[in-house]
């Protein structure tokens, strides 16, 4: 006896097959590139829509809580259809499919006591017979849900057919759920540690935020730690946003004087002689509008400590009176002749060069030379990319706690953020976070998120991003014309970075075929990682 080959099978049969596997195909790519659980089972819903012309289904699954069959995702439902699709265990064609975890054919549903239709999504058919099958999804061997399609094919083909095809796809949805389960696992143990690493770090570091694991922050950390029982005043270097104020805040709590004053003044924010009273204080009637005395910000720090921020902008007839404070602690009240005697613990920062400073005669020499006893310089962030993950999970939580979010990030994001330059640093990033999270639509932040203008920061090269971020002047290239072979590749970058690197959604966007991206990302030798370097 002959074997029966593919040529041997009625031509409707082989159609059918054909019709089938292109489903199985569609199906399993949108399992291989999904993210979202219920979405992406909506859309394998659909997909049996589009390709095997069918008019409904549903695929419900046990909910432990409410004990009940609930109906987790669904095509040609509405959605208050879907909401009325609630069942017992033990109740009804899908309670029957649940419990005997046997597939169930109904060949009519209008002569079939054990179909409720509750969701009252056929009424309005206009089909005199509506045939109902449905298979349980299992998961290692118990039932966990019911998948449930009206017929798929006409009356030429059998229930057994079409019984075959959704047994093996209720098989493919059960492992997605699998799959979908070990990495909420994992990303909730992920959560757990990073919790566990923030509270170490919170309790190290004094209760102060100063997030990183990096070399250059734990040689920070170290430095905190070595002057914070002194009384040496400490200057910290770095860019803007950089956590300056952090750090002196932590060198305060970490000593003797943590009981005591932490007093802070921004040097740039107030003209001179505002500066001054606020420094030194006043005495009643020493300038228009001085209407009575009032202690300067050195009286108030006592025994604490100040923290005097941008430094470097303090006017040069100040720093005179600056240095004394240092040197003898002492120091007279605008309009007044009453010297006054503290005990102040200074802190400096600065996000310019002092020593270029004092060579332009901007600022004194031996005021820099008191200051700089103990530098302490604050990397940047793009010097410690490490920590990047690490930060932004803390500005994502504290961000969703005070709006009542549960936002969560997306790799590709988090691949686009380590190779940002953050001209703006830590402080750039807890901005970022706090709009993604306030403007997000959806429950997971991606590259879509992101304001476009740091898509135009990230192509800066390191040596650009001071520029960009105000640290020093440097001559820019000449303005130089692209060719289009050039805007071709930067378009196309682009429109992958936005889709997260999924070749199929940047052609679309772009109005490509699969194959002709694909020629073009090897002909720029385009790469997701090289990109991020």
């Amino acid at each position: 006896m002959m074997g029966t080959d593919k040529q041997d099978l009625p031509i409707e049969q082989t159609q059918i097959q054909g019709i089938e596997l292109l489903a199985l195909y569609r199906i399993t790519e949108l399992i291989g590139t999904a993210v979202d659980l219920e979405s992406t089972l909506s859309r394998i819903l659909g997909v049996l829509n589009d390709t095997m012309k069918m008019e409904r289904s549903t695929l419900l699954f046990y909910d432990k809580v409410n004990q009940k069959l609930m109906i987790k995702a669904s095509c040609g439902l509405s959605e208050e259809e879907k909401m009325r699709g609630v069942y017992r265990p033990d109740e009804g064609v899908c309670g029957q499919i649940f419990q005997t975890r046997s597939p169930f054919v109904v060949p009519d549903i209008n002569s079939e006591p054990l179909f409720l239709n509750r969701t009252g999504a056929r009424t309005k058919v206009r089909k005199s017979k509506i045939s109902f099958l449905g298979v349980p999804v299992m998961v290692k061997g118990n039932p966990e849900g019911v998948l449930t399609v009206d017929r798929l094919f006409a009356d030429d083909v059998s229930f057994e057919e079409d019984i075959r095809f959704l047994t093996v796809l209720a098989t493919l949805i059960a492992q997605f759920v699998t799959l979908h389960r070990e990495i909420e696992k994992k990303e909730a143990k992920l959560i757990q540690e990073n919790a566990s690493l923030k509270a170490k770090l919170h309790h190290v570091h004094r209760g102060h935020f100063i997030i990183g694991h990096s070399k250059p922050m734990q040689e920070v950390f170290s430095m905190i730690d070595k002057i914070s029982s002194s009384t040496v005043t400490a200057l910290l270097l770095g860019e803007s946003g950089t956590g300056k104020e952090l750090v002196a805040k932590a060198i305060h709590d970490g000593g003797r004087r943590k009981d005591n004053p932490f007093i802070k003044v921004n040097c740039a924010a107030l003209p001179e002689t505002l500066l001054e009273s606020e420094l030194f204080g006043h005495e009643r009637g020493a300038f228009t509008g001085a209407h009575a005395s009032r202690p300067g910000r050195f009286e108030l720090a006592d025994q604490g400590t100040i923290f005097l921020d941008e430094i470097g902008e303090m006017p040069l007839a100040l720093q005179a009176k600056m240095l004394r404070v240092l040197q003898e602690k002492q120091f007279e009240r605008i309009g007044g002749s009453k010297t006054f005697t503290v005990d102040v613990r200074i802190v400096a920062a600065t996000n310019v060069s002092l020593e270029q400073a004092v060579a332009n005669g901007e600022f004194r020499a031996d005021l820099y030379y008191r200051l700089n006893v103990v530098p302490i310089v604050l990397p940047p962030l793009r010097d410690r990319k490490e920590d990047i993950p690490l930060l932004f999970s803390h500005f994502l939580s504290q961000s969703n706690e005070r709006n009542g979010r549960t936002i969560k990030i997306s790799s590709e994001l988090l691949d686009f953020l380590i190779g940002y330059p953050w001209p703006g640093n830590v402080r750039e990033m807890q901005n970022l976070v706090e709009r993604m999270v306030i403007l997000a639509e959806g429950d997971r932040l991606g590259l879509s998120d992101l304001p476009p203008s740091l898509f135009r920061m990230e192509k800066l090269q390191p040596e650009k991003v001071a520029e960009a971020s105000g640290k020093e002047e440097k001559s820019r290239p000449p303005f130089t014309r692209k060719s289009l072979q050039d805007m071709e590749r930067i378009e196309i970058e682009a429109a992958l970075r936005r889709n997260g690197w999924v070749q199929v959604r940047a052609a679309r966007e772009l109005g490509l075929t699969e194959r002709q991206i694909g020629y073009r990302i090897k002909k720029y030798g385009l790469n997701r990682y090289e990109s991020f370097r």
